[in-house]
């Protein structure tokens, strides 16, 4: 993951490739109830970070992730999952109504489109970043105009990594041992 970025734009041929396999990703049902909301350069990704981050949270982050030069918000539509299992080929599964389903694939869904991104990024030779967005939902919103009744599951920061980007500290707990979470076979 990125956290700071050169100032120089993507190409256009970058940001439609990573888009274009995000729409790869599975999708239950093939319901494919995402979207993503592309914003690219400095006046377009303003309206994010004043929408989701207050002044002085983003005067310390305008030399980092601040300044990557695009933002894709990846959104979930519950809603069309739902209506797409009350087709009659999917009616039989019983998962009209969202308390029938054992996770909600409208986020799984989205995130796997958005790792998709993420990896797309990195064979551009990019840099990425995959981050919440704790607040300011409502404005973000209406700052971009999506429909309500889609949801953001986070936000991709993309760009050229800076050279002085520094690994998160918290890497510095290291990954759990493969023992500790692969089991073969049974636990």
């Amino acid at each position: 993951m990125v956290r700071r970025y050169l100032d120089r734009a993507v190409p256009s041929a970058a940001i439609e490739r990573i888009v274009g396999n995000a729409q790869r990703a599975p999708s239950a049902g093939f319901s494919q109830g995402w979207a993503f909301v592309v914003l690219e350069g400095p006046v377009e990704t303003a309206l994010f970070w004043d929408a989701i981050a207050d002044e002085d949270w983003l005067a310390g982050r305008r030399d980092g992730v601040a300044a990557a030069p695009v933002i894709i918000v990846p959104l979930a539509n519950k809603q069309a999952y739902l209506e797409r299992y009350r087709e009659p080929d999917k009616a039989y599964a019983g998962m009209q109504d969202e308390s029938a389903w054992p996770a909600p694939f409208w986020d799984i869904d989205v995130g796997m489109a958005s790792m998709l991104m993420l990896l797309t990024a990195v064979d551009e030779g990019l840099g990425a970043l995959f981050f919440g967005i704790p607040a300011g939902h409502d404005e973000l919103r209406a700052a971009l105009g999506y429909p309500p009744e889609y949801r953001p599951i986070g936000a991709l920061a993309i760009g050229w990594p800076d050279p002085a980007d520094q690994p998160s500290p918290s890497l510095k707990r290291g990954r759990r041992a493969a023992a500790d979470v692969v089991h073969y076979g049974r636990w």
